[in-house]
């Protein structure tokens, strides 16, 4: 693998204690073991840039943070932004409020800008981890672009759901296969809006 940085040095100990995480919640949220987590946290092996994001997502900060001295570590949530739902991680969830009602506010994460909005999961499809976490994402596509097929996204469906999955394409237009970590892949489904997520934190 190659190594996101010349040197083994990282910020992920402190950036995980920051975020209030266990080295076990942090290896789900990562997809990685307890053990190898470890071995990154103490330098002992470099942190790829395949898992980079990975990283930066499940601490809530930017990938270059991963890599700033301790004493440089600013974990600014510079201001609150709209919670504007509930989304479902499971099949049967979908709880949703319009961005319009909104359900107060919440911390922005570090380098939020006026376009980003969060959610709440609700459901442990996504692992048991992640129920009650917080998403955030901004530019909503309808309909869905190409670049989102694979990636983790809030899904609208054209019954009212809405969904955390990661996009897989049908053969059918406008229909999409969605995955989750622990159910059984959602065959298509007409998927009408979709949205990246770009971060994710525990509320």
């Amino acid at each position: 693998m190659t190594s996101a940085t010349p040197s083994p040095f990282n910020a992920i100990k402190a950036l995980r204690k920051a975020a209030g995480l266990s080295q076990e919640q942090l290896a789900e949220a990562v997809g990685m073991s307890h053990s190898n987590v470890g071995r990154i946290e103490r330098g002992l092996v470099p942190l790829s840039e395949e898992h980079l994001p990975a990283f930066a997502a499940a601490l809530g900060v930017r990938p270059a943070d991963i890599f700033a001295p301790p004493d440089e570590i600013v974990r600014r949530r510079p201001k609150a932004i709209r919670l504007v739902g509930y989304v479902g991680a499971g099949a049967a969830a979908h709880f949703y409020a319009s961005a319009d009602e909104g359900l107060g506010e919440v911390d922005a994460p570090p380098g939020a800008d006026d376009t980003l909005v969060a959610a709440e999961i609700r459901g442990a499809s996504l692992g048991p981890l992640f129920d009650g976490w917080l998403i955030y994402y901004d530019d909503v596509r309808t309909p869905v672009t190409s670049d989102l097929i694979g990636a983790l996204c809030i899904v609208g469906l054209s019954d009212g759901r809405v969904l955390v999955k990661k996009l897989r394409r049908s053969k059918t237009e406008g229909f999409y296969h969605l995955e989750s970590n622990i159910e059984e892949t959602l065959f298509d489904q007409e998927v009408i809006w979709a949205a990246r997520v770009k971060q994710m934190m525990p509320r």
